[in-house]
């Protein structure tokens, strides 16, 4: 699942197992997609799933509660997997977590923890 869609089709195809499926939900800016914003990617991931073992579309999310239930048992059963890539303990510490996702260094999700 692809939140943020921002990369390439063929470096989310380089992640995937080789009979992976990759769900695009967010589609980028419009400046990132050209004319047809969003929506050249979903015909781009469409295409690209003929030819390929992999297959790739676009969902688009309305949210609700027996949805949002069999995502958290999902994840609860380790049958989808969130990557965290950095944790940072305090509000202190936004700055440096605003500082390395503006690198593009993130490999995951960088969470502030506030307890």
């Amino acid at each position: 699942l692809d939140n943020v869609a921002n990369h390439s089709l063929s470096e989310c195809r380089r992640v995937l197992t080789p009979n992976g499926i990759y769900v695009m939900i967010g589609g980028g800016s419009a400046n990132e997609q050209g004319f047809l914003g969003p929506l050249g990617k979903a015909l781009n991931a469409a295409l690209y799933s003929r030819f390929v073992k992999q297959k790739m579309g676009m969902m688009m999310a309305q949210p609700s509660t027996q949805d949002l239930t069999l995502l958290a048992e999902m994840v609860q059963s380790g049958k989808l997997k969130t990557v965290i890539d950095r944790t940072y303990k305090s509000l202190s510490e936004v700055p440096d977590a605003i500082r390395y996702l503006e690198e593009g260094h993130a490999r995951g999700k960088v969470v502030i923890a506030v307890e």
